[in-house]
């Protein structure tokens, strides 16, 4: 075994775990309190009563913070959307995909800060950052698997990759709240249309 894999499974130290709640529990706060968008990084430090380096060390980005904070949230609906795919397995691909969506969706409405805070990253190669998430990655291949199966009988078809990338960019922080803010639609409404865009 190499020293990396060494440093992965040794256990956090006291103090660290000590200022790494401290740290979430703080952002938490602060969250609540204003939005994840409007709190910075120095914000948090104060908060949690650590000097910005001990931050920093600890998550480059509020990003990376927000994963930490939302990740449990997430282990728990990839848990639901394989359940969900597994007991609707004899379904057509596109009633599997309409599924995933409903419960990303669902999703989304209740941890929408938190997953603002995961979306949003530093201005420099933010959409690359974004693109190359973990969250984004496991949607990703799951939206392609079903594409391709809903259309592996057909020779001129649109490209799976492609496609699951419009669909994530439409389930995306910017394109959601527009839709939901700005133009009005229910959750309900939004998978509706994206099952018209996204599913014939």
């Amino acid at each position: 075994m190499d020293e990396k894999n060494i440093e992965h499974t040794r256990p956090e130290r006291r103090d660290a775990a000590e200022n790494r709640q401290r740290i979430l529990d703080a952002a938490l706060r602060l969250f609540e309190q204003n939005g994840v968008e409007q709190v910075s990084m120095n914000q948090i430090a104060t908060e949690a009563q650590i000097g910005p380096g001990t931050l920093y060390r600890r998550y480059r980005n509020k990003s990376e913070l927000c994963l930490d904070l939302i990740k449990d949230n997430i282990v728990l609906l990839f848990d639901d959307i394989d359940e969900y795919l597994e007991a609707n397995r004899k379904n057509a691909p596109d009633q599997r995909l309409r599924g995933l969506l409903d419960l990303f969706i669902r999703f989304r409405e209740k941890k929408a800060q938190l997953l603002t805070g995961v979306e949003e990253s530093t201005p420099i190669n933010s959409f690359k950052s974004r693109m190359q998430s973990p969250l984004h990655d496991d949607l990703h291949q799951l939206f392609v698997e079903l594409f391709d199966e809903m259309h592996a009988n057909e020779q001129n078809y649109l490209n799976s990759v492609f496609r699951a990338d419009m669909l994530l960019m439409a389930l995306s922080k910017d394109f959601y709240s527009f839709q939901r803010n700005v133009r009005g639609y229910t959750p309900e409404l939004l998978l509706e249309q994206l099952g018209l865009i996204f599913l014939n």
